[in-house]
């Protein structure tokens, strides 16, 4: 009888995740560049004003949204991005599957954007090249070799694009991989209720 994922020693959930990203690498290998090119919109949506509710109270992105707002979230993971408490839901079930790197990663990409200082920005692509990119990381994030290699020659002389083509993949990913099963999870029902 399957006692479920709790039952495992903690050691053997870490090789499953290991040999999960090791696979999704292995499968993942582009035939030529084109297979790289991502849709993605280059200027995000201006995040929303508040809205005033049923109720007549304004309703800020930390509040629980109206299900209207988290209904929009099924067709767009940048606006599920730009909402507070989509954005904590989604982190939260992103945890319950074991598979939150491509978001944290994502979140640490615009948090570098954030930055002015060259000594401040060159620290901080080391920590995300260490924590995300490199072979056999922590949280390793599952992109392929040549999106691997263009991030490494960008982090040469860090700027704040350094990241923007791994980033970009793994918007794709989480569009394409994550935000489909997060929009068929309890955690994403439960709001739209």
């Amino acid at each position: 009888m399957c006692k479920g994922l709790a039952a495992l020693p903690h050691s053997c959930l870490e090789r499953a995740k290991e040999i999960k990203i090791k696979l999704g690498i292995l499968l993942q290998k582009p035939d030529s560049a084109t297979d790289l090119v991502i849709p993605y919109n280059e200027k995000p949506e201006k995040p929303a004003k508040p809205q005033r509710s049923h109720r007549g109270t304004e309703h800020y992105h930390w509040s629980r949204p109206l299900p209207e707002e988290a209904l929009q979230w099924r067709d767009s993971l940048d606006k599920l991005l730009q909402n507070n408490y989509g954005l904590a839901s989604f982190k939260s079930f992103l945890k319950s599957e074991f598979s939150e790197e491509n978001l944290e990663f994502w979140i640490a990409c615009e948090e570098y954007k954030k930055i002015k200082s060259p000594a401040k920005m060159a620290e901080k692509a080391k920590q995300i090249y260490e924590e995300f990119i490199q072979t056999e990381a922590p949280k390793e994030v599952n992109i392929d070799h040549f999106t691997k290699d263009i991030t490494m020659k960008n982090l040469v002389e860090p700027s704040l694009s350094s990241f923007d083509v791994a980033q970009k993949r793994i918007h794709a990913l989480m569009e394409k991989d994550s935000l489909p099963r997060f929009v068929r999870s309890e955690f994403y029902l439960e709001l739209i209720k």
